[in-house]
């Protein structure tokens, strides 16, 4: 798939693996099983007041894995044309977002953690942080 059609119907909420104990649960994932890339980052954003935002960017080439560790956040996906709302607030779900799709982070819940999986390394120059240069990108 060209990653620059991919659309917000590429994106995808996946349910992962959840062990079950009376004592505290346990959530995996794995590389290319659980979901559909290699993980070769993780970071997590913390201590966002409640209501804040964050992201607000595309990738040319990463694939993104979000997931609310803790508390809640909604992440609005958008393809040039087509706009869609995902709130998560589930550990135990994440969002793929493949690259070529404008993604921010809304609404966080306070005392949310937004962990992230990636599929590349920091790369600035993957970023597409202007939503114009988003849209001339995606023609």
């Amino acid at each position: 798939m060209r990653k620059k059609t991919n659309t917000v119907f590429d994106c995808e909420v996946i349910e992962l693996q959840r062990i079950q104990n009376r004592s505290g649960n346990i959530t995996v994932t794995e590389n290319m099983k659980d979901i559909p890339f290699n993980v070769n980052r993780i970071f997590y954003l913390y201590d966002i007041p409640g209501g804040e935002s964050r992201g607000a960017h595309a990738h040319k080439e990463c694939h993104q894995f979000l997931i609310a560790a803790s508390g809640s956040f909604e992440v609005l996906l958008d393809d040039g044309k087509v706009k869609k709302t995902i709130f998560l607030n589930q550990p135990f779900r994440g969002l793929h977002i493949p690259p070529g799709v404008w993604a921010s982070e809304n609404n966080f819940s306070s005392g949310s953690i937004c962990m992230v999986l990636a599929s590349e390394v920091y790369k600035e120059e993957d970023y597409i942080r202007d939503y114009d240069e988003f849209l001339d990108y995606k023609k």
